[in-house]
């Protein structure tokens, strides 16, 4: 258990991102408090057009021209992934750990475009593993 320095609520540790710096390996702040700062420093107008700047310059964010490109050249691809989005916002579809590693950071990989529900749990390195190796059924 661990208390959280702004809300001063008594957690258990998955409750808290990982710091390497920090003593006990965990951030001071819990999550659900971490993200609310975060959300109010990307939507606060004095910040937010820094932010983005950032963001740009990081290559965070895709072009609009790159963007509208892509889902034009790609509309199965794009459909697929609105399909998952959109379920996992519903709360009909929930993340799992990457299947090959157990990662707690994945990503919907389809193996068969046609069926957009029908995802694997992979994280970045085992999904970047299985398309150099493998082509998706469009």
């Amino acid at each position: 258990m661990k208390k959280c320095f702004k809300c001063s609520e008594e957690k258990e540790s998955k409750e808290f991102y990982k710091h390497k710096q920090m003593k006990d390996g965990c951030l001071n702040k819990c999550k659900d408090c971490t993200k609310k700062d975060a959300y109010e420093l990307r939507h606060n107008s004095n910040s937010r057009e820094r932010i983005l700047a950032y963001d740009r310059i990081r290559g965070n964010r895709q072009s609009k021209e790159y963007l509208a490109l892509y889902r034009e050249q790609n509309p199965k691809i794009y459909k697929a992934h609105t399909i998952v989005n959109n379920a996992m916002r519903g709360k009909k579809l929930f993340k799992e750990g990457c299947e090959v590693c157990g990662e707690d950071r994945t990503h919907a990989h389809h193996d068969d475009y046609n069926k957009p529900l029908n995802v694997r749990w992979l994280c970045a390195a085992h999904h970047r593993q299985w398309h150099s190796i493998n082509k998706p059924i469009m």
